[in-house]
């Protein structure tokens, strides 16, 4: 029987109001965010703009902002806030004894 959820971690390993990325062989790379208040959340690292790295964007209370053209995705929905409109995908995440685990077909939804 294959889990349904993948351990990617320990939360430790994630700063406050920092990113990591995920890579998926054969898929779509995964961006991991923690936010100020300890909350971890997943998205597809890629802005539903102009597909810039998520990753390397500024993390705010529930939102990132894409470093490319400052579009703010909010972390719970990954919907565009404000004017803009677009929408990228969100990956289930849960904590389990300190350790990061995200949903198993979610993440690899984005595969080729």
């Amino acid at each position: 029987m294959i889990a349904e959820w993948l351990d990617i971690g320990s939360v430790d390993q994630l700063p406050a109001l920092g990113a990591r990325t995920l890579p998926v062989r054969g898929g779509k790379e995964i961006a991991i965010f923690r936010t100020a208040n300890g909350a971890v959340h997943a998205l597809l690292n890629q802005c539903p703009h102009k597909q810039g790295p998520l990753s390397e964007g500024i993390v705010h209370d529930s939102s990132v902002t894409c470093p490319l053209h400052n579009w703010r995705i909010s972390l719970l929905t990954g919907e565009a806030l404000g004017e803009d409109k677009g929408c990228v995908p969100v990956i289930p995440v849960k904590i389990d004894g300190g350790r990061i685990l995200i949903g198993r077909r979610e993440a690899l939804q984005g595969m080729a």
